[in-house]
């Protein structure tokens, strides 16, 4: 008879164990995605920090008269370099992507610079370097949204508390690119 309900007790406790080990797994396995998808944008970003001396290098002669927009490439260049937090890193990061934009913007004005073949070579590598991030912008974003979610839901949130789980910081666009663009169209007469 006690055997009967030793095992009647057991079986229950057993279960729930592994349930318990399921759940942590689970969210363990999240926190440590959540940092393989930073640590892969973060690769991505020092290549595009590898490139933009070069391309700075190759564009001051010719955009002599564009100090500002040259200013605060190397000045977001510089804030990423010196974040600490993830946050801030985040922020620099898209500081840095916009003040590349505006580059090579103001560089349509310049014929001899768009001719230029280490300034084409270099704005496509940091240009196709863009379109990657953006890709692991967009699979970080959905591993931390998976994270929120889980560390929110019961009976997962119990375990995420004592785990000192906290929610993680998506990937924004900054407001400055999501502002319509002015297109202006010149109709022949």
């Amino acid at each position: 008879m006690m055997t009967v309900l030793g095992l009647l007790l057991l079986v229950p406790a057993v279960g729930a164990l592994l349930y318990g080990i399921t759940l942590y797994n689970g969210l363990v396995q999240l926190k440590h995605e959540i940092d393989r998808a930073w640590a892969n944008i973060d690769v991505l970003l020092k290549q595009r920090f590898d490139e933009i001396p070069k391309l700075l290098s190759v564009v001051e002669g010719a955009m002599q008269y564009e100090r500002d927009t040259l200013t605060r490439v190397i000045d977001a260049r510089i804030r990423y370099l010196g974040a600490q937090s993830l946050p801030e890193k985040l922020e620099t990061s898209n500081a840095l992507s916009g003040a590349l934009h505006g580059l090579f913007a103001v560089a349509e004005n310049y014929p001899d610079l768009k001719a230029n073949q280490s300034f084409a070579h270099l704005q496509q590598r940091i240009s196709g370097l863009e379109e990657s991030l953006a890709d692991r912008r967009e699979y970080y974003n959905a591993a931390v949204n998976g994270f929120n979610v889980r560390i929110e839901q019961i009976p997962d949130v119990f375990v995420a508390r004592f785990l000192g789980y906290a929610r993680r910081e998506l990937f924004h666009v900054p407001a400055t690119e999501r502002k319509d663009v002015p297109i202006a169209l010149k109709m022949p007469k």
